[in-house]
This record gives C-alpha cells, sequence and structure tokens, in this order.
C-alpha cells in the first residue's frame, strides 16, 4: 500500500530529494560557482520531471487515502508549472549574476515552490492544500526579498510575508470550519457532505473564507493589494516567476477546491467569483492606465487576467475549466516573452523599467519591437493572435452558463484594458526621438525566448498546439 501511494508522489519526492542535495552540494563547494551551475541543472531536472508527467501518466490514482490526487488536471497544471519554471529561471541567470544576485539558495527555494505548487494542484485534503500552499508561499516570501541591500526588496518580502500570513489565516479558518461542518477535511466527503438539501450555513461560511484566502494567492481584486509592490520591488526574475508559475498552481488549486469539495454548490460558489472576476478585470483595467513602471504595469495586467481566468472558473462547468485552462497557459507563455524583454531592458548595464525609455525603439531593435508588439496585441486580446482565443474560450464559457453580463463585462474591461498594451507599441513606433536610447547588446537566451513566445502567439492560431484538446481532456477528469 505504502509503495504504491510513494509510486503517485514520486516526481514530488524526487523533486524533494534533489532540492536536499543541492543543498547539501552547494554548501560543500564554491558558493559562486555552484548557484550558476545548480540554475542549469535544476532547469534540466524541471523539464525532464515535466516530460515524465506530461509522458509517463494516464488515468486518475489517489495516494494517502485520499489526501493526493493525480489525474489528467494536476498533471496539465504541472507541466505547465516545470516547463514556466525553468524557462523563468534560465532567463534571469545572467541578470541575477551580473548584479551579485545569483547565491545557490535561488534555484533550490524555486524547487521547493514547485514542489508546494505540485502538491496544491494534486491536493484532495484540506490538510494537504495547506501543506503545499504553504511550502509554496514560504519560498517565495524568501526569493522576493533575495536583493537583501534594497530597501524596496525587504519591503516586498515584508508585505508578502505580512498580507501572505494574513490570507493563509482566513483560509485556515474557512478550512477550520468546513472540517466541523463536514466532519471531514477530505474533499470526497466534504462534497458527500452537501448532500442534496444544499450547503449549510456553516459550510457556506467556511467556503466563502477559503475563497478569500485563495483570492489573494491569485491576487483578485479586494484581495490583490500586494501585487504591484511585490512585483515592482522584487528583482526582475523572480518577478517573472511570479507572474507565471505560482498564478497557474493558485488557479489549479482553486478548481480543485471548487470542484472537488465543493462542486454541487455551483450556484452559491460561482456567483462570489463572478463577482471577484469583474472587480478584477476593471481595477486591473483602469489602475494600469496611470503606470509608468513596467513591472508595476504588468502587476496590475496580472490582476486582470487573473479575473478573465476566474470568469471560466465561475461558470462552474467543464467548459469553463477547459477554458480557464486553455488561458491560464496562453497568459503564462505571453508573460515568459514579456518579462525576457523587460530583463533585456538595460542602459548603461543598469536595467530600467520605465516605459518611456522605449520612445522609438523599434529605429534601434526593429527585430525585439516587432516581437514585443505581437506579444502586446496578445496580451490585449487582440486578433488573429493567440491571446484573443484565451478571451475567446473564457467568454464562451460564461455565455454558455448562462452569465452574458459576466461576458459583456469581459468585454468592456477588456477593450479599456488594451489602451495600456497598445500604448506601449505607440511608444516603440510613434513616439519622441530620443538621444540615449537603450542598450542594443542583448542577452542571446532573452532574445530566443522574446522570439519564441511571439512565434507561439502568431503560429499558435492554426490550433492552439493541441493545448485545447489537453485542457478538455484534463477538464473533464476534474468535473465529473
Amino acid at each position: 500500500m505504502i509503495s504504491a501511494d510513494i509510486n503517485v508522489v514520486l516526481p514530488e519526492i524526487v523533486l524533494a530529494v534533489y532540492a536536499m542535495a543541492a543543498l547539501i552540494f552547494a554548501v560543500y563547494t564554491s558558493k559562486d560557482k555552484a548557484a550558476g551551475l545548480l540554475v542549469w541543472v535544476t532547469s534540466a531536472v524541471f523539464v525532464v520531471v515535466a516530460l515524465w508527467i506530461g509522458m509517463g501518466g494516464n488515468g486518475t490514482k489517489e495516494a494517502f487515502n485520499g489526501a493526493f490526487v493525480d489525474d489528467g488536471f494536476a498533471r496539465f497544471a504541472k507541466v505547465v508549472i516545470l516547463l514556466s519554471a525553468a524557462a523563468v529561471m534560465v532567463m534571469g541567470q545572467e541578470f541575477m549574476a551580473k548584479r551579485d544576485l545569483l547565491r545557490f539558495e535561488y534555484p533550490i527555494l524555486i524547487t521547493l515552490a514547485s514542489v508546494g505548487m505540485m502538491m496544491m494542484v494534486s491536493a484532495g485534503d484540506l490538510m494537504a492544500l495547506y501543506m503545499g500552499l504553504e511550502l509554496q508561499s514560504l519560498s517565495l516570501y524568501v526569493v522576493a526579498s533575495l536583493r537583501r541591500d534594497s530597501a524596496r526588496s525587504t519591503e516586498a518580502g515584508l508585505k508578502y510575508f505580512v498580507l501572505g500570513a494574513l490570507s493563509s489565516g482566513m483560509l485556515l479558518y474557512g478550512a477550520s470550519l468546513t472540517y466541523g461542518y463536514a466532519g471531514t477535511t477530505l474533499f470526497d466527503g466534504i462534497i458527500a457532505s452537501i448532500g442534496d438539501e444544499g450547503i449549510s450555513l456553516g459550510l457556506l461560511f467556511g467556503l466563502v473564507f477559503m475563497i478569500t484566502g485563495l483570492a489573494f494567492k491569485v491576487s483578485a481584486v479586494p484581495f490583490h493589494m500586494w501585487t504591484p509592490d511585490v512585483y515592482e520591488g522584487s528583482p526582475t526574475p523572480v518577478t517573472a516567476f511570479f507572474a507565471t508559475a505560482p498564478k497557474m498552481a493558485a488557479m489549479g488549486l482553486f478548481a480543485r477546491v471548487m470542484h472537488d469539495a465543493f462542486g454541487t454548490a455551483t450556484q452559491d460558489w460561482g456567483q462570489v467569483i463572478a463577482l471577484l472576476a469583474v472587480l478584477s478585470m476593471f481595477l486591473g483595467a483602469v489602475a494600469a492606465i496611470g503606470q509608468r513602471d513596467i513591472k508595476r504595469l504588468m502587476a496590475y495586467s496580472s490582476i486582470a487576467h487573473m479575473g478573465f481566468a476566474l470568469m471560466g472558473l465561475a461558470s462552474g462547468t467543464a467548459t469553463g475549466v477547459e477554458a480557464m485552462l486553455i488561458y491560464m497557459t496562453i497568459y503564462v507563455a505571453m508573460n515568459v516573452g514579456t518579462f525576457a524583454f523587460i530583463l533585456s531592458m538595460e542602459k548603461d548595464g543598469k536595467p530600467v523599467t520605465d516605459i518611456d525609455s522605449l520612445q522609438m525603439y523599434s529605429k534601434v531593435e526593429p527585430l525585439k519591437a516587432a516581437a514585443l508588439l505581437v506579444l502586446m496585441f496578445s496580451l490585449a486580446g487582440v486578433p488573429p493572435m493567440v491571446g484573443f482565443f484565451g478571451k475567446l474560450a473564457v467568454l464562451q464559457a460564461a455565455v454558455d452558463a448562462g452569465m452574458v453580463w459576466l461576458a459583456v463585462a469581459g468585454v468592456i474591461a477588456s477593450v479599456i484594458g488594451a489602451f495600456y498594451y497598445l500604448r506601449i507599441v505607440f511608444y516603440m513606433y510613434f513616439g519622441e526621438e530620443r538621444d540615449q536610447a537603450l542598450d542594443t547588446s542583448g542577452n542571446p537566451v532573452l532574445f530566443g525566448f522574446l522570439m519564441l513566445s511571439a512565434f507561439v502567439m502568431l503560429a499558435g492560431v492554426i490550433n492552439l498546439f493541441g493545448v485545447d484538446g489537453m485542457a478538455a481532456a484534463a477538464a473533464g477528469t476534474l468535473v465529473n
């Protein structure tokens, strides 16, 4: 029995053991040399484990009496998490090394955070959920404040920690209420306790507190307040990580809890999530208009995009979960390319994040400007970029679920949000001439990721590289 359980959680065990082995290796070698090597080795391990999970698994398996679930939904989310984490680590390696930020702890903390994220999307029990969430969160609090000599980075880590602890407390309070009224921590037991007569008032309170804690993790309004400051204050490679893998993990956990534990109460939680979606879409769209720092702009952009992803989840159907998975996969791919560009923004060797520095950038770097144009159009949801099909999927899911008002709100928010993406394009092609432009010499790794991401946004129009089929299969295993 134990060996069968271990086989189910083997990828997580492998990564956890790798993190401990890497820590021992780094302590007994030259710290500077170990850091650079560990980034590449860890990225390679992530890719291998992602391929192992993606190609090796089928069906639904449970471990530890249902506390851990390995199904198509979890495998889909884990592959996206691991591949995006590997990409971001490789992208940020030179940036961190040049600024003396590349510590050996960095790839180890990212590995432990990734194990936590994998645990989150496979959770079948409230205890397992919290273990995964805290392993991820504690690692992210540290990497946010990795630049110890910077007041902004320290502030980012502290703010993230304090507000994260508050959200964890709310989540735990909701989980304790749920346990008290359901009599079990297992998701299967919670959904069975709801029964035909509907959800009890005590369970409803537990559900609302849990949604509050989870909404913080996906930076949904009104629990978004940490996002702009943490995005701006953290080192840019860490910001890129925050914008990719943890978002996928948090949305995966959100869907897991809603459908596995409260799947028979979709009318109750669907209204709450729909409200979070509307608030997130509009605040993200409006607040980003006044931003001049591209990292803060991307923070508000992420809030708006999480609103669109929540729109798919709010529909409470398998089609909605499929749309959410498609949207999140496209969102992660767009962010990898966008942050590859942001990491390459330098002036006299120093990082620049002011969007005014992009004035007439197309004259200096026409190829990179064209790639960023494609990514900005995709983020804005302009057809025929792949980002348009992500938005179309969640809008269609909302309409199919009878939430036409939510789809209309999404379209309006999308039009408002397009302004700040298109403003960057305007600056690059029609802005004012500047004497001092950004440095032209760039990192070939960043250039490669930027071009690859832009290519995906264009070539994915044909069949979304099969992501839609995989997402449909994954959603089918969660919503049954």
